[in-house]
Formats: C-alpha cells, sequence, structure tokens
C-alpha cells in the first residue's frame, strides 16, 4: 500500500467585469455540497472527498447576457439578480478519492484576509514562537551546564548579598550547584569567593553570557523575519488576488493492473491476486509470494533476473542456517568456521577471524535474514560458484524445484525455478490510468473529441478498427463513428434533435475535417470548392426540348 498527495490549486482572479471571489455562497448549490466547507469557502481539514465534491467556492461576474425562462422567473418572483454570479468553483475530478489533509491560502498584498487565512497564519505564528522558546530552553540549558562546570561543587568563602537589594543570597560554607546558579544572576555570580579563584573565571562566565545572547538574538530576529513574511502577504502572479492550493491524500492498495518491475528491466502488470492458500507452495508449505510468466525471459534474454532469483535463494537458506546454529547455542568455534567457509577467499575471513563473544555473535544475527551477496558487472559469479552455494545451502543445484498447486495440492509435472528478487511498485497504478467519456472537449479546428486523460478525451478509433469493422459490413456503427461521434457538427445537433423528439433519425452533414482539407489545398492555391448537386432533368424531356 502506498500514500500520494495530489495538489489541487484555484485562483481568484481580478477581471473586467470585477473581482472573482472565493466564498461560500455559489448560486444553485445545495446546502448537502457545501457541509465540508468553511465561512471562508474553502474546504476543512480532514474531510473526504470524491468526485463531484467542491474543495473551494468561487464565484466568478458575468456580464449582461440574454436571460433564460428560468431566470426571468426567478427575478420576477424574488426580484434579485439571481444572475450576476456564476459558479466557478474547484470540484475533486474523477478518478480522485482521499482525505484533504493540509490547506494553503495565498493572499496578495495590501488584500484583506479571510477567517482561513488568518486562523491557518496564526497556527504557522504559534508553531514558530513554540520552536523558539524551545530553542531558547535548549540554549538556556547549555548555558548552565557550562557555568555549572565552571563553578559546580565550590564552597562560598562569604556571604553573598545582592548588589541593589542587599538582600542575602548565599551563606558561608554553602555550595555551589545548578539550581543555586540557575537562580543567580550574572553580575552576582562574579562576585562569588571561593577558595583559589581564578582569575580568568569572571572573563569565562561574561563569554558564556555573551555566546547566549547572542545566539538568543540571532533565533528571535530569524523568527521576526518569518512572521513579518507570514503576515505581509505574498507575491502572486499579475491579476491574481488569491490562491488557494488543496492537498489530497489517497491511498492506493496494490492491485490488478498495477505495474511492477525488478531491477533488469524486467517489468510486467499484476494479472491476479490471490490469497495465501491457493498461491503455489514449496515441498515444505512455504507459498510463493508473487509468480511471474517464464515467457518473459527468453523474449528479452534479461538473464540477471534468473541469477538473482538463484543468489537470492542460497543467500535466504544460508541465513536459516545461521540462524539454526545460533538457536542451538553452538561454540563460538563452530561459527567461526562455518562463517570462514562462506566467506572464503575475501577479506572478510580476516574480519571474522577476529572477531570474539558478543561481536561474532551480533555479525552472525546480522546474517540471519539473509547473506548479502553482490556480483559486478565483469567479475559476477561464475555457474560453478552459484552451483556450490546452492550446494552449500542444502538446495538442488539446478535452482529448480517441484512446486504444488494450491488448490488442488497436486505435485506439478516439471521443476520451477525459485528464489528472492526485489520487485518494485512503479508509479504506473491503474487506478490512475482508468478513464471513462460520454461529452467532453473538441478541438477547436477539428471540432474532434480530445485525447487522453487530462483533457477528458475519447478513444481513437483508428485505421486498423475501421477495417475491422468494414469486414464485418457493419456500415450504420461505421458511419456513426466516423461523422457523429467525431467531428459532424451538424449530424451531433440532429440527433440530439431527434432523441429530444423521440425519433430515430440520422442524418449526416460534412465532416469538419473535410473542411480543413479543403484549406490546406487553398492554401496550397488549389481552389476546391464544393457544389451542391442540382436535380437533374429526365433524359426524354430534355431531347423534346
Amino acid at each position: 500500500t502506498s500514500v500520494h498527495i495530489e495538489e489541487f490549486e484555484i485562483e481568484a482572479r481580478d477581471t473586467k467585469l470585477g473581482p472573482e471571489e472565493v466564498t461560500r455562497d455559489i448560486p444553485n448549490v445545495s446546502e448537502s455540497m457545501l457541509r465540508n466547507l468553511d465561512e471562508a469557502g474553502v474546504i476543512r481539514i480532514g474531510a473526504s472527498v470524491k468526485q463531484g465534491d467542491i474543495m473551494v467556492g468561487k464565484v466568478t461576474p458575468k456580464g449582461e447576457t440574454q436571460l433564460t425562462p428560468e431566470e426571468k422567473l426567478l427575478r420576477a418572483i424574488f426580484g434579485e439578480k439571481a444572475g450576476d454570479v456564476r459558479d466557478a468553483s474547484l470540484y475533486c475530478p474523477p478518478g480522485i478519492e482521499g482525505v484533504v489533509v493540509d490547506v494553503k491560502i495565498f493572499s496578495r498584498k495590501g488584500q484583506e484576509k479571510d477567517e482561513r487565512a488568518k486562523f491557518i497564519e496564526g497556527e504557522q505564528i504559534a508553531k514558530l514562537e513554540k520552536n523558539l522558546s524551545d530553542e531558547i530552553r535548549i540554549l538556556t540549558d547549555e548555558r548552565l551546564k557550562r557555568l555549572e562546570g565552571l563553578l559546580g561543587g565550590k564552597e562560598v568563602l562569604a556571604d553573598l548579598h545582592d548588589e541593589r537589594t542587599n538582600k542575602r543570597l548565599l551563606t558561608k560554607g554553602a555550595g555551589l550547584d545548578r539550581d543555586t546558579i540557575e537562580r543567580i544572576s550574572t553580575r552576582n555570580l562574579k562576585r562569588i569567593k571561593f577558595p583559589d579563584k581564578d582569575p580568568r573565571v569572571n572573563e569565562q562566565i561574561d563569554e558564556i553570557e555573551e555566546m547566549t545572547s547572542r545566539q538568543i538574538d540571532v533565533l528571535k530576529k530569524i523568527v521576526n523575519e518569518k512572521k513579518d513574511k507570514l503576515t505581509k502577504g505574498d507575491e502572486l502572479p499579475p491579476g491574481v488576488i488569491k490562491l488557494v492550493k488543496v492537498y489530497i491524500a489517497m491511498k492506493r492498495k496494490l492491485s490488478v493492473g498495477d505495474k511492477m518491475a525488478g531491477r533488469h528491466g524486467n517489468k510486467g502488470v499484476i494479472a491476479r491476486i490471490l490469497p495465501d492458500e491457493d498461491m503455489p507452495y514449496l515441498n515444505d508449505g512455504t507459498p510463493v509470494e508473487i509468480v511471474l510468466n517464464p515467457l518473459g525471459v527468453p523474449s528479452r534474454m534479461n538473464v540477471g533476473q534468473i541469477l538473482e532469483t538463484h543468489l537470492g535463494w542460497a543467500g535466504h537458506e544460508l541465513g536459516k542456517k545461521i540462524t539454526q546454529l545460533l538457536a542451538e547455542n553452538t561454540r563460538e568455534e563452530t561459527i567461526k568456521r562455518e562463517l570462514k567457509a562462506l566467506f572464503k577467499d575475501t577479506p572478510m575471513v580476516d574480519y571474522v577471524a577476529d572477531l570474539n563473544g558478543d561481536e561474532l555473535e551480533a555479525a552472525a544475527k546480522g546474517l540471519t535474514k539473509g547473506v548479502f551477496m553482490a556480483s559486478p558487472v565483469f567479475d559476477g559469479a561464475r555457474e560453478t560458484e552459484i552451483k556450490a552455494l546452492l550446494e552449500r545451502s542444502g538446495l538442488p543445484t539446478s535452482g529448480k524445484t517441484f512446486l504444488h498447486d494450491g488448490v488442488t495440492g497436486d505435485q506439478f509435472e516439471q521443476p520451477v525455478t525459485v528464489g528472492y528478487i526485489y520487485m518494485l511498485k512503479l508509479s504506473h497504478l491503474v487506478d490512475d490510468k482508468i478513464h471513462a467519456r460520454s461529452i467532453g472537449p473538441y478541438s477547436l479546428i477539428t471540432q474532434q473529441p480530445l485525447g487522453g486523460k487530462a483533457q477528458f478525451g475519447g478513444q481513437r478509433f483508428g485505421e486498423m478498427e475501421v477495417w475491422a469493422l468494414e469486414a464485418y459490413g457493419a456500415a450504420f456503427i461505421l458511419q456513426e463513428l466516423l461523422t457523429a461521434k467525431s467531428d459532424d457538427v451538424y449530424g451531433r445537433t440532429k440527433i440530439y434533435e431527434a432523441i429530444v423528439k423521440g425519433e430515430a433519425a440520422m442524418e449526416p452533414g460534412v465532416p469538419e475535417s473535410f473542411n480543413v482539407l479543403i484549406r490546406e489545398l487553398q492554401s496550397l492555391c488549389l481552389d476546391v470548392e464544393l457544389i451542391k448537386a442540382t436535380e437533374k432533368k429526365p433524359m426524354a424531356t430534355a431531347a423534346a426540348d
């Protein structure tokens, strides 16, 4: 499972008709849609959102337009200008479902901040002040520690009185401890008399005090600068009054269609997810965690994954052996001998030889989950070495073993390569790819639907798909796909009218892409124009004339 944080933003601009406004007061929107918005029209942190939910309410002024009959009626009844503004809110897009984890509001300098912005600002200032007090406390603790190192444990030779009030602070013979040093001011500390007092002690006290106060001043200055920056307002692009950013956290569980990859270019898509008990299992009952299609190996020839599988299995089984040795409280010499045999012909042998007692146990424990291996590019593990490792681990030297069907329990006919490899989940998740469109945006020039999820586009019905329908003789479906569903604006409106009237008529027009073709030919100085066919007279009549 992974957590993904998506950022959405909306700007309130200064338009010719007046400023846009971030608000909760949106025309023609039910109260249930606004339940998660605060007074400022911004969604609260912790709210669950899904497709179609309002995240930030925004209205934008609209010019004097021709009123619809509904608006005329509303104005007649309520006598208000219901049509002064239109809804331009930030809605949650398709495929997004999660929890709001953060909201940031940026306001232009000189603009009055709304309640939510003031609240966020207050929270940030409180956080800064808390951090400052923590840092000051750390510095004063450090100061006390240094003063204690300088004066702690010393015995006072004479009574100490406060310079100003003459109040007795210390009596003769009293010892100096941390609490005493803390309650006496620096000025009075310098006046304390004790045996063998070094004349440089007062200088050192001054130095400690000066250093502490200098560091505290620097911290305060930094915090004040940050506070000023928060209260002043933000640098926004020209024409933008307010910018709101909403952050949504989404949980993505591993699902069918997600993309995964190993470390050798062996990528693929999850085809099925099964419960543990249905997965194929080894002779000892251990179920495998992932099954890869064997056809992916010879076609791409990335045999690195096979090498990793063999070495991973050997390393894991050797780790099991070391765990067993530790569990049986084996003698140190035996553990050393095993580790030396394992790391033979490597610098690790000398390292193991020098270990003893707890060090040896710690080193062995570090290998219980599996022995680490490296196989460099041009100096990698040889076949003989891999076989020797597998043999040492008590595994078949082929690197294959018989598996059992998890559902029936029957043994498979052929042995299967089994082992341990790294598999990573890639950021190509099926939830982010899934997309459907009924009616959406069209290209300005060709009037064909746009493509891609980001544009809320349609699916391209390409050349080869057309051939498939032609082979079936599906003429009507083909005509509809190539005209009304694509770039025949006239046909689109006619179909809509027919549906409204309850008819089943289709009247194709000229596709817009044909007009584009004509314009392109005209740009090459080829004058092409469409001539409407006129009704020809019957031949006999023409002869009679």
